[in-house]
């Protein structure tokens, strides 16, 4: 199972996220276009893969007039924050529960992910969680996020 998540970096809330057993790009899209209906971000970030290279992803995004940014190639860090998330999601969900079919997974890795949301605490956050953050604040210029009214 592939597993993509639209996250606001600032807070590291999972605005939107899809699983698919291929690596096409309609989950992605679906995943892009649920986010966007919730929030517009000013530059999205992605690895390099080729969902995210394609016509229909490009045409998606900067028709809504978000820039694209993209790791760079061997530059694991360019993309900590989802990369750290995936390693959550792994350690703390995936692995230690063993799905065995998409249904299961599907049901498991949500509930993860709004626990993730809404009951995990981040060390970096001063002990607060990612709804917290991204629901609890004014909207600041730089965090790369904007609430759609």
């Amino acid at each position: 199972m592939y597993l993509v998540a639209i996250i606001d970096w600032y807070s590291r809330y999972v605005v939107s996220w899809e699983l698919d057993d291929s690596l096409e790009v309609d989950f992605v899209l679906a995943a892009v276009q649920r986010a966007f209906r919730q929030a517009k971000p000013e530059i999205i970030n992605s690895e390099q893969g080729s969902q995210y290279r394609s016509q229909a992803y490009i045409r998606l995004v900067e028709g809504a007039g978000v820039r694209i940014s993209m790791e760079g190639k061997g530059r694991a860090y360019d993309n900590i924050i989802t990369e750290r998330q995936w390693r959550r999601v792994k350690y703390e969900d995936v692995y230690k529960k063993g799905y065995t079919t998409p249904g299961e997974t599907r049901v498991g890795a949500g509930s993860y992910l709004e626990y993730n949301n809404d009951k995990r605490v981040h060390q970096a956050m001063a002990y607060r969680t990612p709804a917290e953050i991204h629901i609890g604040i004014e909207v600041e210029k730089d965090n790369g996020f904007s609430r759609l009214k």
